[in-house]
């Protein structure tokens, strides 16, 4: 039926993005900018594989699987908020969110642990250029993860003054925008972490 000249799918059959356009072309375009700055870590571990290699072996890949473990958690729980909502079921949309949060915190206080102990060993953002892009892009992504938080915690308050349709996408927006930190530290642990050894 698609192919045939002059057929038109009924508007209500066309499939669409979930969320908002204008968030997913900001997610889409971040993702361009940190996939920037990975080809110029990449480029660098090239140029001197021996520094990045003895700096990496000073990073805790066990607090960076932590990390990984927490966000996922968090993400897997903003899937549920969102089923959860397109069913209708908005009592437990809010749980689901609540849980998202409480679970997420736990990696501000995993990567304070981490920056702290960088810190007291005497490493920082001018140390080498490993840890210059560490710093850089972790504290990067951070601020993503801090702006993430807001948007749930809007998005939680919001639950309640919006008609339906306007919470879903909302709903579907905040859990894109997480979704987004989510994926880029499922790119940076294993860059940063794991990457090319670590001894």
């Amino acid at each position: 039926m698609k192919d045939i000249v002059g057929y038109e799918e009924p508007a209500g059959e066309r499939p669409s993005l979930p969320g908002d356009e204008g968030v997913l072309f900001f997610i889409c375009a971040d993702m361009a900018m940190f996939a920037v700055f990975f080809l110029l870590f990449m480029m660098g571990q090239a140029q001197d594989p021996d520094t990045y290699r003895t700096s990496r072996a000073s990073l805790d890949p066990l607090l960076g699987l932590l990390n990984t473990l927490v966000l996922i958690g968090s993400g897997w729980l903003m899937v549920k908020a969102v089923e959860a909502g397109r069913n209708g079921a908005w009592a437990n949309v809010k749980f689901r969110l609540i849980a998202a949060l409480v679970v997420g915190l736990g990696f501000a206080i995993t990567k304070a642990v981490e920056y702290i102990h960088k810190i007291e060993a005497g490493i920082g953002l001018t140390t080498n250029e490993f840890f210059a892009y560490y710093f850089t892009f972790t504290g990067i992504h951070f601020l993503h993860f801090v702006v993430g938080i807001g948007v749930l915690v809007v998005t939680l308050r919001r639950m309640d003054t919006m008609q339906e349709s306007q919470r879903l996408r909302w709903l579907e927006s905040a859990a894109a925008y997480w979704h987004m930190v989510d994926l880029l530290w499922l790119v940076l642990f294993p860059m940063l972490y794991l990457a090319g050894g670590t001894r």
